[in-house]
């Protein structure tokens, strides 16, 4: 048997094996309600039944005035927890450990849903100027973010992922560049990470020690080291599970030459060196051949693989993996179709819809 195919331990749950599936949203599924739909629950229950140990549900946001689309799930209200359970539900059908990914936009909230707010005014994306956020404001969201938590554990979720990279709003309390505060919030590490660190302490004290609390994180903000001294923060306040990608931006990094992944993928074998065992590490990108799954996992690089385009253009790619069985490919498309506000017409996902008439996740 393959390391890959062994069971591991995160927090206190046993999940199967090393294969998780990586938070992607679909934001064309649901309406502006944040409700999920049956398509939602086959979505995920199709990666679930192929094998894969862990699934985390995608970006699910904790307020409405948080939202990167009018369209995204949330868990912002009781009203939500249903649909939710029913993902659980047909997740745990399978064998899988499953969390949700609990995520506010901050600077990059949707104009529709709420204001650009974050750590800082500052100069963002298309030259808009943020506002603030008053410490009122932080402490709101903060308990956002634990109730949004609360919900998914009635749900029947196993845990929760923080969304605390990708440039959403945690990722711009811990970067720098972007978190100008001179108050608590702000300045070194310990208080630029403080944000999360409340949310996870708060989590663990409203959920107890048996529910999962994973955090997305950064690899590099602006360094490799300054990441490390973030992950240390949230693994001090709790944390079961990193899952390491990318941030706002690093600065110039010297990458290895010649390594058979990406320098996404490097970040997180670096993290997982420093981690040094304290908790489970993943990486995530590109990912997409078998061997490149098993490759990190025998030489001792992560704990587990996360997968988003492999498992997103099939979901027998955890078969792939762990029996050997065929799969449909990724065809690394320039701009993933299955990227926010694309369409969702994936080449992949058409082929298997040439023969699977009845795949959910063809989008006619």
């Amino acid at each position: 048997m393959r390391k890959i195919n062994t069971p591991i331990k995160i927090g206190t749950k046993t999940v199967k094996n090393r294969i998780t599936f990586a938070p992607t949203v679909k934001f064309d599924w649901t309406d502006t309600s944040g409700m999920p739909t049956e398509r939602f629950v086959r979505h995920y229950e199709d990666r679930a039944k192929a094998g894969t140990g862990l699934i985390c549900v995608e970006a699910t946001c904790v307020t409405p005035d948080g939202r990167l689309a009018p369209s995204q799930l949330g868990l912002w209200e009781d009203a939500q927890i249903e649909g939710h359970a029913k993902i659980a539900r047909a997740c745990h059908n399978h064998g899988a450990v499953v969390i949700v990914q609990i995520h506010h936009g901050g600077y990059n909230t949707h104009p529709a849903c709420g204001p650009s707010k974050g750590p800082s005014a500052v100069e963002w994306r298309e030259h808009k100027i943020t506002q603030e956020m008053t410490k009122e404001e932080i402490i709101k969201i903060r308990d956002q973010f634990i109730e949004a938590a609360i919900r998914a554990q009635k749900a029947g979720y196993d845990g929760v992922q923080l969304h605390a990279c990708h440039s959403y709003l945690i990722n711009q309390f811990v970067c720098p560049r972007v978190n100008l505060r001179t108050d608590e919030y702000g300045g070194n590490t310990k208080n630029r990470a403080r944000f999360a660190y409340e949310i996870i302490r708060g989590i663990r004290q409203a959920c107890g020690k048996d529910f999962i609390i994973s955090a997305r994180t950064v690899g590099a903000e602006p360094t490799v080291e300054e990441a490390w001294a973030i992950a240390d923060e949230y693994i001090e306040a709790g944390v079961d599970y990193l899952q390491v990608s990318s941030g706002i931006g690093p600065e110039e990094i010297d990458y290895p030459e010649g390594l058979p992944y990406s320098h996404i993928v490097w970040y997180g074998t670096k993290m997982h060196e420093h981690v040094n065992g304290r908790v489970p590490v993943s990486v995530v990108h590109n990912i997409l051949e078998p061997e490149l799954a098993h490759y990190l996992i025998d030489n001792n690089l992560a704990d587990t693989i996360d997968s988003a385009r492999a498992l997103l253009a099939d979901p027998n790619w955890a078969k792939a993996v762990l029996e050997d069985a065929g799969f449909v490919k990724c065809r690394s498309c320039k701009i993933c179709f299955w990227s926010p506000f694309m369409p969702h017409k994936c080449p992949a996902v058409a082929e298997r819809y040439r023969t699977d008439p009845d795949c959910v996740d063809y989008s006619k």
